[in-house]
């Protein structure tokens, strides 16, 4: 059997790659931070060193950037759950994955989801790596709070779509900053508290 090694990855080539993956994070940060409407293409630039002209031939656009940076982090989300224990209950894979983006939201690592009316939200409908990760992730989401359930372990009466949108509203919860500025808390009892609030509910048991 002949084994076909893969082709080598020229310098300049890996040069441009980890350019690309600088521009990526530090986006990825800002958009965190700011929002995508308060930070601008001239301060991904300065902070990967580099001069705005030269952003500009990795991505042709702030939206294109960013729309970059938010298809990476469905990268990672969707390797998270497809990284999932087979034998873990579907309960327990819900309450994971919602307390890994919690993790995230308090790393600052967690951008802004984009409103309605934002460009960038063109541009992402437009990402083809984006699309297709947000819906491989919410099918596995999705499978899982039909299963948990079935399980009677999440309520029956919500519609599954209902679950899934309150999940992804945690990644972009408030309560999460605003407890971690009191800085009464760490961040995993933030997590646990409002983890607690998500799946247990207020109501007094």
């Amino acid at each position: 059997m002949v084994t076909t090694k893969a082709p080598k990855v020229s310098f300049k080539a890996q040069m441009l790659q980890a350019r690309e993956q600088a521009l990526i994070d530090v986006m990825n940060r800002l958009l965190a931070e700011k929002g995508f409407e308060a930070m601008t293409v001239d301060e991904v630039a300065a902070e990967v060193g580099i001069a705005k002209a030269s952003l500009y031939k990795h991505f042709p656009s702030k939206e294109d950037l960013a729309a970059a940076a938010m298809a990476h982090l469905m990268d990672k989300a969707l390797a998270f759950v497809q990284a999932m224990p087979a034998d873990q209950s579907a309960l327990d894979k819900l309450r994971a994955t919602v307390a890994w983006t919690m993790r995230l939201k308090l790393a600052g690592q967690m951008p802004t989801l984009p409103s309605q009316n934002s460009t960038l939200r063109t541009a992402l409908m437009r990402n083809k790596g984006y699309m297709d990760g947000l819906m491989e992730v919410s099918e596995r989401l999705g499978a899982w709070i039909e299963e948990a359930q079935a399980q009677g372990q999440v309520n029956t009466a919500l519609q599954p779509v209902v679950v899934l949108y309150t999940l992804f509203a945690r990644a972009c919860d408030p309560v999460l900053e605003f407890l971690k500025a009191t800085e009464q808390y760490d961040d995993d009892a933030i997590v646990d508290m409002v983890m607690s609030t998500c799946f247990d509910g207020l109501r007094q048991r």
